[in-house]
C-alpha cells in the first residue's frame, strides 16, 4: 500500500492505524469504567477522541519509520491507565479490561469483512485494497497486543491465571514501564516475528481467504 500509492497510501495507513488504536484504547477505558474504576474517566480517557489516545512518537512516527525501512511496525498508543484493585471481579475483571482492546480490533475487522461481502466490493479495486488494509491492521493490533508480555494486554489475561512466582516476575517487568516495552520490542519481539506473522496470516485468510 505504501509503495503503490505513495503519500496517499501513507496517509491512509496512518488514518486506519489511528482509528484502530483509538477504538482499542477507548474500549479499555469504557470497560474499566463499567467495571467500577473511574481512573480513565478522571484522566479524560473515556473518549473516542484520537487526541486523547494517540502518541506522536509510538503511534505515528515509529511505525511509519519501521514500515519505510521494510520492518514490521509496532502498533502502540498511549495506554489507558486503570486500577486493577478497583474493578469488579478482581484479577478476572482486570483480565476483561485487558481483553477489551484486542477484541475490539477483532470486531472491527469482522465488521469490515461483513461490509465488504454485503456490498460486493470487487477484488483488486482501490476500495478493496483499503478495506483489506483496515482488516489486516486490526488483526495485527489484536495479535500484537495479545502477546502475554507486560504491559501488553495479553499479560493481564495470563496474570489472572498465573501462579504467584510468575506473577511476581510479571510485576517486576511491568514496573519498568516503557523501558520494558522497548526492551521487548528490540530484543524479544524479533524472535516472535515468525509466530506473529503466522497468526496475522491465519486470521487474514480466515476472514478474507
Amino acid at each position: 500500500m505504501l509503495t503503490e500509492f505513495g503519500l496517499p497510501g501513507i496517509f491512509i495507513f496512518l488514518l486506519i492505524l489511528v482509528t484502530s488504536l483509538t477504538f482499542h484504547e477507548a474500549m479499555h477505558a469504557f470497560l474499566s469504567h463499567w467495571l467500577g474504576d473511574t481512573t480513565a474517566k478522571d484522566l479524560g480517557r473515556l473518549s473516542l477522541n484520537p487526541l486523547k489516545h494517540v502518541d506522536l512518537f509510538t503511534t505515528v512516527l515509529l511505525p511509519l519509520v519501521l514500515l519505510l525501512l521494510g520492518l514490521p511496525p509496532f502498533l502502540i498508543a498511549k495506554p489507558v491507565p486503570f486500577n486493577p484493585y478497583r474493578v469488579r471481579f478482581g484479577d478476572y475483571g482486570a483480565a476483561l479490561v485487558g481483553l477489551a482492546g484486542p477484541l475490539s480490533n477483532l470486531l472491527l475487522a469482522l465488521v469490515a469483512v461483513s461490509i465488504m461481502r454485503v456490498s460486493g466490493v470487487a477484488t483488486g479495486t482501490t476500495i478493496y485494497q483499503i478495506s483489506s488494509l483496515f482488516v489486516q491492521l486490526n488483526i495485527a493490533v489484536f495479535v500484537f497486543n495479545m502477546i502475554p508480555f507486560p504491559p501488553l494486554d495479553g499479560s493481564r489475561v495470563l496474570y489472572a491465571f498465573a501462579p504467584e512466582p510468575l506473577r511476581k516476575v510479571m510485576q517486576q517487568i511491568e514496573s519498568f514501564g516503557m523501558t520494558g516495552i522497548f526492551i521487548f520490542m528490540f530484543l524479544l519481539f524479533p524472535l516472535l516475528i515468525p509466530i506473529v506473522n503466522f497468526l496475522n496470516n491465519f486470521f487474514f485468510q480466515l476472514f478474507l481467504g
